[in-house]
């Protein structure tokens, strides 16, 4: 029997994406987008209001950060954990892999409304999952190269994680959300 792994580490995400994840973001509101449940949140922020001293972005909005990250690491609310997935997770890979416009945490446009992030998000999930379907059994065997902490691994071994990055976070998000709803 011949595995079709391109296949199967596609359906990893898509069949999360499509029947869980993505389904627990719908409605989600400007309200809750920003929501910070305990004190010293990070938070994606209007310029200017950053309560960390790299906050980073091109835009009207910046997101909250340092590095290194203090120990604990502060709790992040759903702007925040969205623009991570927009521009850490995927954006990143997209543009290192798959041809994509160059993204950092301090050249990307945050969004100032859930809507935006949302479509954001879409819009970088659209293009991760076409790169990804795009190497072949070729491209997954191959190594994922300087544009990664590990360059020596496979490019299978890479989707697997941002795989993992996307579900955590994703999970994250709806966990939030469910405290949000119950407050």
């Amino acid at each position: 029997m011949t595995v079709a792994w391109n296949h199967e580490l596609s359906e990893q995400l898509t069949w999360h994406w499509e029947h869980q994840l993505r389904a627990r973001f719908a409605g989600l509101s400007d309200e809750e987008y920003f929501w910070e449940p305990v004190d010293g949140c990070w938070n994606v922020r209007r310029r200017g209001t950053s309560v960390t001293k790299m906050a980073g972005g091109a835009g009207e909005f910046v997101i909250d950060f340092e590095f290194p990250q203090p120990e604990p690491e502060p709790v992040t609310t759903i702007a925040w954990r969205l623009g991570h997935l927009i521009v850490g997770v995927f954006g990143a890979r997209v543009a290192s892999h798959f041809g994509g416009p160059a993204v950092d945490y301090y050249s990307h446009d945050y969004a100032g409304t859930a809507q935006r992030a949302l479509d954001q998000l879409d819009a970088q999930y659209d293009a991760w999952i076409a790169g990804v379907r795009s190497l072949g059994e070729d491209g997954l065997a191959r190594a994922c190269g300087e544009a990664e902490p590990y360059p020596e691994l496979t490019m299978a071994a890479l989707v697997l994680h941002i795989h993992r990055e996307v579900i955590h976070h994703g999970a994250e998000i709806a966990l939030l959300r469910d405290l949000y709803r119950a407050r």
